[in-house]
């Protein structure tokens, strides 16, 4: 079977490529079944650190593979909700529930579920020519693959509003105005970039790095006095971690740390 999702694991980062470049990357069922199997094994190897996702080619992805859609004007209509059901709504619950950093590495176009899917992510580093398309309006759908949630966080109300609606290209560069990603780098630059932030995170405090992570997450729907018990909580068990302990051993013995991840 090709590979459409190309696996790599170095230095406690696994790498992620979706690699269907003749298809601008878009997603089919097969992409989605080998992606789901290496995010079952990021989630079980202690040594994977740090997860980076990318695409092959020209662009990152262009969401689902419409010629895996094609409606028959004659026929039944096709049961949409079934493949987010199926496909994409795992795939974003496992990205969010991970505990480890997610970076996704733009390269050319992102659209549809492609653009949602890099939102979502921890970190978002684009490449200068990148772009983010939210292409479903255009199609009469809706986001999917978590737009509906993640584009009023990431950019506020009245601009997830427009961007939804009017389905218009947004250039990498006023993504990282509006503070919708972390950072924009030339082309040339966006491997070597995204990968040196990967094998950093890699050599953190894992465990901490995934309750900071979990702690942001719940803050979105919490009050006040509910986030603050989380913060007890995390705390505590943050302070029971092999890393706090190496942390503060490292610090007061003015050496660099080596973090376990545990």
């Amino acid at each position: 079977m090709e590979a459409f999702i190309q696996c790599e694991i170095e230095q406690g980062v696994m790498t992620l490529t979706l690699n269907r470049p003749d298809r601008l990357n878009s997603f089919n069922d097969v992409m989605h079944q080998q992606l789901s199997d290496c995010l079952k094994q990021a989630e079980r190897d202690d040594t994977i650190r740090c997860l980076l996702i990318t695409g092959a080619g020209r662009g990152f992805c262009a969401g689902q593979d419409l010629n895996d859609r094609n409606v028959d004007p004659s026929g039944p209509a096709p049961d949409l909700g079934m493949s987010v059901e199926r496909f994409y709504n795992p795939l974003v619950r496992r990205l969010a529930a991970l505990p480890k950093p997610v970076i996704c590495a733009v390269n050319g176009v992102a659209a549809g579920a492609g653009a949602t899917l890099a939102l979502g992510c921890d970190i978002v580093i684009a490449a200068r020519s990148a772009k983010f398309v939210m292409a479903f309006s255009k199609l009469g759908l809706v986001p999917d693959c978590g737009g509906s949630w993640v584009l009023p966080r990431v950019a506020g109300r009245a601009r997830a509003m427009g961007l939804a609606l009017l389905g218009d290209s947004l250039s990498a560069e006023q993504a990282a105005q509006w503070g919708m990603i972390w950072q924009v780098v030339d082309d040339a630059a966006l491997k070597d970039t995204s990968l040196t932030m990967a094998r950093h995170f890699a050599s953190q405090p894992t465990f901490g790095l995934g309750l900071i992570k979990k702690a942001l997450q719940l803050s979105e729907t919490h009050t006040l006095d509910q986030q603050l018990d989380v913060e007890r909580d995390f705390q505590r068990m943050a302070g029971r971690s092999d890393d706090y302990r190496e942390g503060v051993s490292a610090f007061l013995a003015k050496r660099a740390p080596q973090f376990s991840g545990k």
